[in-house]
């Protein structure tokens, strides 16, 4: 048998053993419609008994001091005994106020504040559902009574019935998230929940909270500047030197007016959060379609291992 005529030979085989598979498949066409039909179904009671969940956010722009004039007009001049006082004038190639501000909001030591400050953790880590016509949470029995007030959850040492603030961060960082836009250096501050309206309180006191606490770190360090200078200036007779942190003090001084009389410090808000009408999740649709898919993919995988095993 020349070489021709055996790959003729497997190329019919190859195409008789495909044939058999069909043959085979439809055989067993039962099987893959009631597969199919069970998975249908049960994806679409899967879906239905899913809750609604509402996503709320905000877009921010970070706020910008002024280039001229000021603190950033002494660099240049006094830069040397600026750097010597701790005080920074102009950027000093260091992190800038949006990546810092980002970073803290993602930290434990704000998230953990936070949950305590709003007292959000029944909210967080003990709710399974809302009811959009009374506007009410629904709360897990065996996890909180909302009554009382108590946790109830049943967990091993060391864990205690209340969650602590460690398993509160890993939760609020599953519904939070904090994002800056490349093309537009806007960023966006974005909370999933039940609740529309616990979503857009969260977003709005998030804002909040990073803009007091940008503004009372830039407070804190303008203020030991200031007592740095004061020092300074008790210290030398050089009148020369004596203009020079005067100058450096009027500016500190200026600085910490100007952090005290505005509201948004860090950032401000270009597009609030909203109340949302519409749910972000679960795309109900979706998940009946993959249901119904993969019922029909293992039966007809069913019918195939049995054919091949025989």
């Amino acid at each position: 048998m020349t070489k021709t005529t055996e790959n003729i030979v497997q190329v019919e085989e190859d195409i008789i053993d495909l044939r058999e598979i069909f043959y085979a498949i439809w055989r067993g066409k039962l099987i893959v419609i009631s597969t199919t039909i069970v998975f249908a179904i049960a994806s679409v009671i899967y879906a239905l008994n899913q809750p609604n969940i509402y996503r709320s956010a905000a877009l921010l722009s970070p706020v910008v001091d002024s280039p001229g004039g000021g603190i950033n007009s002494l660099a240049n001049q006094f830069g040397g005994l600026a750097s010597i006082a701790g005080i920074s004038l102009g950027n000093s190639g260091g992190v800038d106020k949006v990546s810092l501000a980002i970073q803290i909001m993602q930290s434990r030591q704000f998230v953990s504040s936070f949950v305590d400050k709003y007292k959000i953790k029944p909210e967080l880590m003990a709710v399974e559902g809302w009811d959009l016509h009374s506007n009410t949470l629904i709360y897990a029995e065996e996890v909180y009574d909302p009554k009382s007030g108590k946790w109830l959850r049943e967990v091993e040492s060391p864990m205690m019935p209340e969650p602590s603030n460690q398993e509160a961060y890993k939760e609020f960082l599953k519904v939070f998230s904090v994002e800056k836009s490349k093309e537009t250096g806007l960023v966006s501050v974005s909370v999933h929940h039940y609740s529309p309206h616990i979503a857009k309180k969260w977003v709005d006191a998030l804002i909040f909270e990073i803009n007091e606490n940008m503004r009372n770190r830039e407070l804190i360090e303008a203020n030991k500047s200031i007592n740095f200078l004061r020092e300074q200036l008790q210290d030398t007779d050089v009148s020369q030197m004596k203009t020079v942190l005067y100058k450096l003090l009027e500016e500190q001084t200026k600085q910490v007016m100007f952090t005290n009389v505005r509201d948004e410090f860090a950032f401000k808000t270009i597009d609030p959060a909203l109340v949302m009408e519409k749910k972000a999740k679960p795309n109900r649709a979706l998940i009946c379609i993959l249901g119904t898919f993969v019922g029909a993919m293992l039966g007809v995988f069913f019918i195939i291992f049995r054919f091949l095993f025989k």
